[in-house]
C-alpha cells in the first residue's frame, strides 16, 4: 500500500494540482484518471490483513494492544481520508477543464497536496511501526 502511496504523491498529485483547472486535465473525459476503485480494494485487503494480524496475535499481549492502537491510528488517518481528501478530489474532479490558472484552485489544490504529505507520511510510519511487533520471542505467549 505505501508504494503505490509514494507513487501517487510523488508523481500523480504535483502534477494535477501544480495549475488547476489546466492541471486537472487528468481527470477529465474522454479518459479520466479514477484511483476511487483501487484505492477501495487496496483499504480494504490491508485492514482484512490487519484484523487477521490482531486476531493471530491476540494472546501474545505484548503485541495486541500495540496493534489496536496502531489499528486505531490507522482508522482515525482513514476516517479523515474519507471526511477531508476523498471529496475534496471529487471535488476537483468536477471541475470542467480551462486551459487558464485559477489562483483560488491553485491555493485550494497546494493545501490538499501538503496535507496529502502529512497523512501519506503518518500511514507509511504506521505501517513501519507494524515491523518490530514481529520479532519471535519464545516468552511472547501468555
Amino acid at each position: 500500500m505505501n508504494g503505490a502511496q509514494l507513487w501517487e504523491t510523488a508523481i500523480m498529485v504535483p502534477a494535477w494540482t501544480k495549475a488547476p483547472p489546466a492541471s486537472l486535465v487528468f481527470f477529465q473525459e474522454p479518459y479520466p484518471l479514477d484511483f476511487k476503485q483501487f484505492w477501495i480494494i487496496t483499504h480494504s485487503i490491508h485492514e482484512l490483513i490487519f484484523i487477521i494480524a490482531i486476531v493471530t496475535n491476540w494472546r501474545v499481549k505484548q503485541r495486541k494492544f500495540k496493534l489496536l492502537l496502531l489499528f486505531i491510528a490507522h482508522f482515525a488517518i482513514r476516517a479523515w481520508t474519507l471526511l477531508y481528501f476523498a471529496p475534496a478530489i471529487d471535488q476537483f474532479r468536477e471541475v470542467p477543464f480551462s486551459g487558464a490558472v485559477d489562483q483560488l484552485l491553485v491555493e485550494k489544490a497546494a493545501g490538499w497536496r501538503n496535507w496529502n504529505y502529512l497523512r501519506v507520511s503518518l500511514f507509511f510510519m504506521l505501517n513501519m511501526l507494524m515491523i518490530p511487533l514481529f520479532k519471535y520471542n519464545s516468552n511472547d505467549r501468555g
